[in-house]
């Protein structure tokens, strides 16, 4: 039970991310109070600059964070550059690639359709995670576990917007792949953490991951800069700071998550996000979606409830 509110407890805290990003995408009337936000253009270039932006200063503060919250980090990295280490290492740098890959994907996609539709797509990776479980891990979905995946698709599949004046037909394909190409990487994400958080913790493993982001964000940069001088950089900086805190914090909240209940219980427990993000946009930026789109939503947590029921009745079996 504790597991499950975990990675709950981090899909609603990484909705104040999701709703930052899009903010500084697209203009917005924030509270009802102030109209802010469209800042940068959502391309590729910006969201390797955002990324750069949060990661810059949110790095430092998690390792000094890190070796508050847990004094055996600093132990742990320096195995990991042991001989015994290396495999660890690998894995750990590897998710650090995947964050970098999924992340980038799903800024583009937030920026192109609305925030809660963005989301939704992109936890489909619940499918792709069960899969890779069973795959790598021999945990062969149940015939439960195969209905919770479907009405995941189903409900995914209501909310994919139509083309209109606000979004055009090539905006929302654009949109829907980022979505669901954030989506399979970060289930390979999640299934290579859950081998890692075996014997590494959390908080440094979150580190790495975070570490290899500002490195391949600011690399890519190189490559692909951003148009500087066209910016507003105060409000993105403001943006990028908030969003780095609490990205952080739910991503940390997501691997302990992870290393209590497993990656593929963890990732169908955060499918609530889609629901959550879309009441925090609403909310915050009203920003509103059709009937079926929110009964698409809605389907989707309906089959959160019904993994939690699951949990239950094993719990309640087991007990008796």
């Amino acid at each position: 039970m504790l597991g499950i509110l975990t990675v709950l407890l981090s899909s609603f805290v990484l909705t104040f991310h999701n709703v930052t990003v899009r903010v500084l995408f697209s203009e917005h009337l924030v509270l009802g109070l102030f109209l802010l936000g469209g800042y940068v253009k959502p391309d590729l270039q910006n969201s390797f600059l955002l990324m750069f932006m949060r990661m810059l200063l949110v790095v430092p503060l998690m390792a000094s964070l890190s070796f508050k919250l847990y004094p055996s980090a600093w132990t742990e990295l320096q195995y990991l550059f042991t001989r015994n280490g290396r495999d660890i290492l690998i894995q750990a740098l590897g998710c650090g690639v995947l964050m970098f890959v999924y992340i980038a994907s799903l800024y583009i996609a937030i920026g192109l359709i609305p925030t809660g539709i963005a989301l939704t797509l992109f936890f489909t990776y619940p499918v792709f995670t069960a899969l890779l479980s069973w795959r790598f891990f021999g945990d062969r979905p149940t015939l439960f576990r195969w209905l919770v995946m479907a009405i995941i698709l189903v409900g995914s599949a209501l909310t994919i917007p139509q083309s209109s004046p606000t979004y055009s037909s090539h905006t929302i394909a654009i949109g829907i792949f980022a979505s669901f190409g954030a989506g399979i990487v970060y289930a390979f994400y999640c299934i290579i953490a859950q081998k890692c958080l075996e014997k590494f913790h959390p908080i440094p493993f979150t580190w790495i991951s975070f570490a290899c982001t500002l490195l391949l964000s600011g690399i890519s940069l190189l490559f692909w800069p951003a148009k500087s001088g066209q910016l507003d950089w105060t409000p993105l900086w403001i943006g990028s700071i908030f969003s780095g805190l609490v990205s952080f914090i739910g991503h940390t909240l997501n691997n302990v998550g992870i290393r209590m209940v497993g990656a593929s219980t963890a990732s169908i427990i955060g499918s609530s996000s889609p629901a959550l993000t879309a009441l925090v946009a609403w909310i915050s930026i009203s920003e509103t979606l059709n009937v079926i789109q929110s009964v698409g939503i809605a389907i989707v947590t309906l089959g959160i409830a019904l993994l939690s029921g699951e949990g239950f009745v094993k719990g309640f079996k087991i007990r008796n």
